[in-house]
């Protein structure tokens, strides 16, 4: 079985896969109709170029440089030459504002700003020009900037092309250790502003021995190609989508959006991929969908491997089931891998809890489903369902190797082990509220079972308080909501309150349905107090309260004025529902349901 080696850095570790790779391909992207790839050996080359030129340019060792790019293999290249020239990468979201630009060019105090595009640079150059210490903008794509200032204007690929560097010799330089800062990953936020979260070259070093521990251990470590989807400024993906796969000498095929995702993981054929929940759902709606509109055997055929794969799940599998498995064997299950690829070992989910219906749906059609857990303070990962730990969709498996997890008495989850943040960057009050020690409070309720398996409850703070003192946890319900055809997002409400109630997003096409079904035109605010559809509506939410403890049940709800987006601030980029964001926009209105 191979090892992973204990590196002392990221930046050696992509070294060393690079001269193991040679001219086989590594990172691929979409041109046109035509995916298109770049070599271990010309990837090498380009970080040792760009590494070689940003400290030609003045940049020095501890000095930070923000990210701000798409998915795509230049987000990669510059990752790593940022660290191989002794500096420290902020990762930063595409869908940021002006404002949140400013609050981490001035917080992360970064000396240089690395952008992909011209419509990114328009939201941040205004926050770029203000700050206090930016002195540095490399464009990825050819781009006109309006010279003002101090500022001093670079083209990525020229200084590339300025910079020829030899790989061994700036692999030599990188003489940082595991404890040295890699990159200040700033927190998307449930709740309140960003907060830098430090991660050192170890922490994410050991995540990437760990997840390779899984894999090697349970799949088979062979020639591996991940499908890069969530944003690498979210540290699951930056860990799991982009180091982890480096670290297992893999490919990287960058997904062109969720659009087209079903398309290419067709088209790229991945062996692993790594979601967050969400899309999972959707992917599970989706598959439904077609088979229901094929009907007759089809159809049949879901309904069964449903039925037989929760029975598989449960432990109460029948001698009959075995004509049926192996019809399903021949039939339905290929035709489902097929749309997956053909090859894929596991999915993983994280980011976000994971209904286990959705779990139970993917294993049932015959694809290995893996949940994870982990935070942003833990580079992120910190436990993974396996196979040979016993997969139980509602626990998140057991902590990754050489990471001690202990509950609290109140039920809070502590981890400690290289994994763990050094804090967060200036915010020494935040540091010493979450870090006591040496052990992470995770802010996760949870407990661990017999087999040594995390099963989380909910989140600390999120955990609703009745005003008759009891506990409910809105994620759990919030997660059966979603699962229902008619609604697509949710929010539970009820803090200090009798009962619950909700704000729900219907879902567009089953609203497309009714309103063809119901002879009403689909404008969304008539619809909104349309007494039909929200019966409609209120029939799903009944269908939840009929699986759920009298003190869970949502009474009574409002129809959200628009879907939870990232655009409205509403979602996290790892698509979690912001809820201080919703109580502003919604508090009002949900209370007005206890008077009504």
């Amino acid at each position: 079985m191979r090892s992973l080696e204990h590196f002392p850095n990221l930046v050696t570790m992509f070294f060393a896969r690079a001269r193991e790779g040679g001219d086989k391909p590594f990172l691929w992207h979409k041109e046109g109709d035509r995916w298109v790839s770049t070599s271990w050996a010309k990837a090498a080359r380009d970080v040792a170029a760009l590494a070689t030129a940003l400290r030609h340019i003045g940049l020095k060792r501890g000095d930070r440089v923000m990210l701000v790019a798409e998915n795509r293999p230049e987000w990669c290249i510059s990752d790593l030459a940022i660290m191989a020239a002794g500096c420290v990468t902020v990762p930063t979201y595409t869908t940021n504002t002006e404002r949140d630009h400013t609050h981490i060019i001035e917080n992360s105090g970064a000396r240089a700003v690395i952008v992909s595009t011209a419509k990114l640079a328009k939201t941040l150059m205004p926050a770029v020009m203000r700050a206090s210490q930016a002195q540095i903008v490399i464009g990825i794509e050819e781009m006109r900037f309006a010279q003002s200032g101090d500022v001093a204007f670079h083209d990525w690929q020229t200084l590339i092309n300025r910079h020829p560097s030899e790989p061994d010799a700036v692999a030599l330089e990188a003489d940082f250790g595991r404890e040295d800062l890699a990159c200040i990953i700033y927190t998307s936020g449930t709740g309140g502003a960003p907060r830098g979260v430090m991660q050192h070259h170890g922490a994410i070093l050991h995540n990437v021995a760990g997840c390779t521990a899984v894999i090697a251990e349970d799949f088979g470590w062979e020639d591996e190609v991940f499908l890069s989807f969530l944003p690498l400024s979210h540290a699951y993906e930056h860990t799991g989508g982009q180091h982890f796969p480096i670290g297992l000498g893999a490919q990287i095929y960058y997904a062109e959006g969720l659009e087209k995702l079903a398309s290419n993981i067709e088209e790229t054929k991945p062996t692993i991929m790594v979601v967050v929940p969400r899309l999972f759902e959707v992917l599970r709606t989706r598959i439904s969908k077609a088979v229901e509109k094929q009907g007759g055997m089809a159809a049949w055929l879901l309904d069964k491997a449903q039925e037989v794969g929760a029975r598989d799940y449960e432990g109460r599998s029948k001698l009959t089931d075995l004509p049926l498995k192996l019809l399903l064997d021949r039939t339905l299950k290929p035709k489902i891998a097929k749309r997956f690829g053909g090859r894929m070992k596991a999915m993983v989910s994280g980011g976000a809890p994971l209904n286990p219906e959705i779990g139970i749906f993917f294993q049932s059609l015959g694809l290995t489903f893996l949940q994870g857990y982990g935070q942003t303070e833990a580079a992120p990962v910190i436990s993974c369902n396996r196979p040979s730990a016993g997969l139980r969709m509602d626990t998140v498996g057991p902590p990754l190797p050489d990471t001690e997890v202990r509950i609290a008495e109140d039920g809070e989850i502590l981890v400690r082990g290289e994994l763990v943040m050094h804090g967060y960057w200036r915010n020494e009050a935040e540091t010493e509220r979450v870090l006591k020690d040496g052990w992470l409070h995770t802010g996760d309720i949870g407990l661990i079972d017999e087999r040594g398996r995390i099963k989380i409850t909910d989140r600390k703070k999120d955990i609703i308080v009745n005003d008759k003192g009891d506990n409910v946890a809105p994620q759990k319900i919030e997660g059966m909501l979603t699962l229902q055809p008619e609604i697509m997002q949710a929010m539970i409400w009820g803090d200090r309150k009798p009962y619950m109630v909700a704000a729900l997003v219907p879902d567009p096409e089953w609203t497309a349905e009714w309103c063809a079904k119901n002879g009403d035109a689909c404008n969304f605010a008539a619809l909104a107090q349309n007494h039909d559809y929200r019966a409609a509506l209120g029939k799903a939410v009944e269908r939840v309260n009929a699986d759920i403890s009298q003190i869970e049940r949502v009474r009574r709800f409002i129809i959200a004025d628009e879907p939870f987006s990232i655009e409205n601030q509403q979602l996290t980029p790892s698509l979690k529902i912001r809820r201080h964001v919703l109580k502003d926009a919604y508090g009002e209105r949900l209370d007005a349901l206890y008077r009504g």
